[in-house]
């Protein structure tokens, strides 16, 4: 229990990292350009964990890994850091077009509903209580993000298939992130996710030319957004994910993680005075309903177990 609590507690702060971290993306995509921005941003969070990763072993006396964890971390790394390098572009390429924030965030947060059909496919089949939250939640976040007339665009489209591909990544570190070092597994991650970004970098950013995408890089303006995505978005929030996330069910993972579409309305709120309606208030309260609701079926097992 006391573990759960923990672990949903690590994913809280990454929903409200990742939901901060939507206007850095907006500015910076903007800025730099959109594979750029993901280009830099991944190989900071990579840089940012070296560090981390030299600091613990040597607390914690701890060697490399060796033989088959090596592997899986190689092997976890690497299948990662391809489908966030994906997702992460897609949602980056929907921001750039001209989607606003909060629909990017309620189009990306659709794998709240993802990752549960794609679960029974893996045979991990999910409670009723579990659907009702996924189902409440994206009312809510209905109700959080979307203001007027929702219309498809070809931008809604890209932010759709991204909801996709990160359902995949909640999947792939849910089988990867309980059998190896989920922080060495975060950096090869990243570094994969860089260096697979440099090449739409190229071929997209640069096609003005070499001098007019370096010049946004020299102002010392566009690297406030790139740092703080770097840092935090990558280098913490993720990271937190790999470790917290394999310790619990993926599609209440999902839930919890998709309360960064609240945290960035809040956030909103306090730090920039921006008033709250009703319906946002509303869409709040729905989507906290639908975490608790989505981990009412875990707690029930639980006791139960412990009377038998």
């Amino acid at each position: 229990m006391k573990k759960t609590l923990v672990n949903s507690v690590l994913l809280t702060l990454t929903a409200l990292i990742w939901g901060t971290a939507f206007v850095a993306q907006s500015t910076g995509g903007d800025a730099v350009g959109p594979y750029t921005f993901n280009s830099i941003r991944s190989f900071i969070g990579a840089i940012v964990l070296i560090p981390v990763i030299l600091i613990t072993d040597r607390l914690q006396g701890k060697q490399p890994p060796k033989g088959k964890e090596k592997h899986i971390v190689i092997a976890g790394g690497i299948a990662c850091g391809i489908v966030l390098c994906l997702a992460s572009n897609l949602q980056q390429l929907g921001i750039t077009l001209g989607d606003s924030v909060g629909k990017a965030g309620f189009l990306t947060a659709c794998y709240i509903i993802i990752v549960p059909i794609l679960s029974i496919f893996l045979k991990k089949r999910c409670s009723v209580n579990v659907w009702i939250g996924a189902v409440l939640a994206l009312l809510g976040l209905y109700l959080l993000c979307i203001k007027g007339e929702f219309r498809f665009t070809f931008s809604d489209v890209l932010l759709l298939l991204c909801a996709l591909v990160f359902s995949v990544h909640i999947l792939v570190v849910d089988h990867f992130g309980s059998k190896a070092d989920p922080v060495r597994m975060s950096c090869i991650q990243f570094l994969v996710c860089g260096i697979l970004s440099i090449f739409p970098a190229v071929f997209f950013d640069m096609r003005a030319g070499f001098e007019a995408w370096a010049a946004p890089l020299c102002d010392w303006h566009s690297w406030i957004p790139i740092l703080y995505a770097g840092v935090l978005s990558c280098g913490t929030a993720y990271t937190l994910q790999l470790v917290a996330q394999p310790k619990l069910n993926p599609t209440v993972a999902s839930l919890i993680m998709s309360l960064e579409s609240v945290f960035s309305v809040l956030a909103g709120w306090v730090l920039l005075g921006q008033a709250l309606t009703m319906r946002e208030l509303l869409g709040c309260m729905v989507m906290f309903a639908a975490i608790v609701i989505a981990q009412l079926p875990a707690k029930s097992k639980r006791v139960r177990r412990e009377i038998g």
